[in-house]
């Protein structure tokens, strides 16, 4: 199915054939032609789906067609959504796909001087991509009015929530039209998301594309058992790979970013941190870095990855293993995207190997163990009562731990960085 079938104008076709894309992916076959019909949205897709085009064109196509007679442009488009780096990445988007039409648009954040941003509200957009908190600073402020708001777009709900902006959310629905189209994507439902979108969908048609509980299966999975005080030998010596030209590290705190970074530069790797503490400059640097490949490794927190969108990446390596399954399967969907091939690899340590049998339920599959690597997991403690009364038990090479020494410690809450 070609996107001409999808009744989409021909100034978008144009720009869509020249960024290179032909056929729609599963989402935007679904969701493009409800939202052309006016319909309210609840989507749930996971990063590399091709999300943020299935938003973005038909709202393109809905302004660019919607004729006005007012002098000054007037926000008709609102998407929110939860860190710079994907209001950024979604700003790109319209940008390529509407560079046709004739439409404005702004994209506001904090972290920066407002000025740019201010001025650029006062010429008129059509269009505004923003972050809860720059938003209502500049509502407050009296440089935003959001009465002619047509379409709403709430992205990446579930991250939103994990961030704390639950109120803000409610503070912006407040003052928003009533008569509005609002669409709402998740990569996840928990029933706090769906509360929230209940609370201002109309009646909505429901999208599910490639669920949380399914990887993409063109990425090859690795698991390595490691000792704790030895992940930074392993991905040095991981890294001997002239193969792994790029790659993309996690971590789940950003004292722990920066720690494996000081590490990486000092065995003489170009290695930059992203992390919610860098400035909008330094992490916008760092990614442009790593995407002209003069930064061979970008190591990232969670939140701060949310919306790095780099083509061709191949590898991805969890140095820490995230407590939250469905945290696995976005940082693993950083690669293979698009249909390209890549390679996601967990460092386990003996204090992860619960979540490691977590998120193997939730993929429904066991995530191959690499074998003979020169630094094996040597011990494994199941918990304090048991190591006092049974001997300590030893893996045998970096096999993985027997099911008798699962251990029952119980999961931290995520950690917002």
């Amino acid at each position: 199915m070609p996107f001409k079938s999808l009744k989409i104008i021909e100034p978008i076709l144009k720009a869509v054939s020249e960024e290179g894309y032909t056929i729609p992916t599963q989402i935007q076959k679904e969701a493009i032609p409800l939202i052309l019909k006016g319909q309210d949205v609840l989507g749930c897709a996971q990063t590399g789906t091709g999300k943020t085009a299935a938003f973005a064109i038909p709202i393109l196509q809905a302004l660019y067609e919607e004729t006005s007679n007012t002098p000054k442009r007037k926000i008709r488009s609102l998407i929110l959504t939860p860190t710079r780096e994907l209001a950024i990445q979604i700003a790109d988007s319209f940008a390529a796909y509407g560079r046709y039409c004739g439409l404005k648009h702004c994209v506001v954040f904090g972290g920066v001087n407002q000025n740019p941003q201010t001025a650029a509200l006062q010429a008129g957009v059509d269009i505004l991509i923003a972050t809860p908190g720059r938003l209502l600073d500049l509502i407050n402020q009296k440089f935003i009015q959001l009465a002619d708001v047509k379409i709403f777009v709430l992205d990446e709900a579930d991250r939103m929530l994990d961030m704390g902006f639950v109120n803000d959310i409610k503070k912006l629905l407040a003052i928003l039209p009533k008569k509005k189209q609002s669409l709402f994507f998740s990569a996840t439902m928990p029933p706090e998301i769906t509360k929230l979108a209940n609370s201002f969908l109309n009646n909505p048609s429901k999208v599910a594309v490639t669920p949380v509980s399914s990887t993409v299966d063109i990425i090859k999975q690795e698991l390595y058992f490691v000792d704790k005080i030895n992940k930074n030998s392993l991905l040095l010596d991981l890294l001997k790979n002239r193969d792994i030209k790029t790659c993309l590290v996690f971590t789940r705190t950003k004292h722990g970013a920066d720690k494996v970074v000081r590490m990486l530069r000092s065995n003489g790797i170009k290695a930059e941190a992203i992390h919610g503490n860098k400035t909008q400059k330094a992490r916008q640097q760092a990614l442009t870095n790593f995407k002209a490949q003069y930064t061979r490794v970008l190591v990232a927190t969670d939140i701060a990855a949310r919306g790095i969108d780099v083509d061709d990446l191949e590898f991805v390596i969890n140095y820490e293993i995230p407590n939250i399954s469905e945290t696995y399967v976005h940082r693993i969907g950083r690669t293979g995207r698009a249909g390209a091939k890549g390679t996601a690899i967990s460092f386990c340590d003996e204090h992860e190997i619960e979540f490691i049998m977590d998120i193997e339920k939730l993929i429904a599959k066991k995530i191959p163990v690499i074998e003979g690597h020169p630094f094996p997991l040597k011990a494994y403690y199941p918990n304090e009562k048991a190591a006092s009364t049974i001997a300590k038990p030893v893996a045998q090479g970096n096999r993985r731990p027997p099911n008798r020494w699962k251990h029952n410690r119980t999961k931290k809450q995520a950690v917002v960085s």
